[in-house]
């Protein structure tokens, strides 16, 4: 068993809060999964900065004073709804936490705000294609020691595809559109196989595409936290990239047995 595949939450997650990772053993990143039942309010203040990811259901969430009902009934259909809060803000929702010194203004982002692309399309023939969203990096959030998005990873595709990797830590949280569907991860040479309800560490620079399983739509929520060096982007293995070449076509798709020309 790969130590940094996380996979007891499989029959899924109890009412209340499920820890998966501490920082002290995903670099720095702690991800728990909490559950409300209806009218329940969850009031709570950190001294690590939080962002409350919303994965199913509807609430009521009060950001600096202003409150914003919000709502999820998909996570394959639909964009997420995210607030993000810095060390010492209390909150009404459910989370991924990591130390930070810095001060910033509490952020909601709502659906209608998360940049979301097909990403892949194209290439391959269209083997790769996927749907990624970006809720707050970087750029758009540069006193947070967080970048958070999600893939839905189509039925039989890859994604996090031509293999990347890159300096900082990642979790990958994953949900099917089955329960008793399934993909595989790729953690350099190491492949574990990933059900509904796991976690996994992606540590030390390692390669990490991805492939669901085909007839089950696979989702991951993807949380990378800045090291020494900010998380701008990830760096392509040098032998894969000529799958970035061919578009439209082009003879650099790759093999296909003369049958299906």
């Amino acid at each position: 068993m790969n130590p940094n595949h996380i996979t007891s939450h499989r029959a899924g997650f109890c009412m209340g809060e499920t820890m998966v990772t501490s920082a002290s053993e995903a670099h720095g990143i702690e991800l728990a999964i909490v559950r409300q039942r209806q009218g329940e309010v969850l009031k709570e203040s950190s001294p690590m900065e939080t962002a409350w990811v919303l994965l199913q259901g509807r609430a009521m969430t009060s950001v600096d004073g202003i409150e914003h009902a919000v709502q999820r009934d998909s996570l394959f259909d639909e964009r997420p709804s995210v607030v993000q809060l810095p060390p010492g803000e209390p909150v009404e929702w459910a989370r991924v936490r990591t130390a930070n010194h810095r001060s910033f203004d509490p952020a909601l982002y709502l659906p209608e705000a998360v940049f979301s692309e097909a990403r892949g399309q194209g290439l391959v023939q269209d083997a790769a294609l996927r749907v990624v969203r970006l809720v707050f990096d970087d750029a758009s959030a540069p006193a947070s020691n967080l970048v958070i998005g999600e893939v839905v990873n189509l039925p039989g595709r890859w994604s996090s595809y031509p293999p990347h990797h890159h300096d900082q830590p990642e979790l990958y949280h994953y949900r099917f559109t089955q329960p008793q569907g399934y993909g595989h991860a790729e953690l350099g040479d190491d492949v574990v196989k990933v059900k509904h309800g796991d976690t996994v560490k992606i540590m030390g620079g390692l390669d990490h595409p991805q492939v669901a399983a085909p007839g089950y739509g696979m989702y991951y929520l993807w949380i990378v936290r800045h090291g020494a060096t900010r998380y701008t982007g990830f760096t392509f293995t040098n032998e894969h990239q000529w799958v970035l070449e061919g578009k439209d076509g082009s003879k650099e798709q790759g093999w296909l047995p003369k049958e299906l020309k």
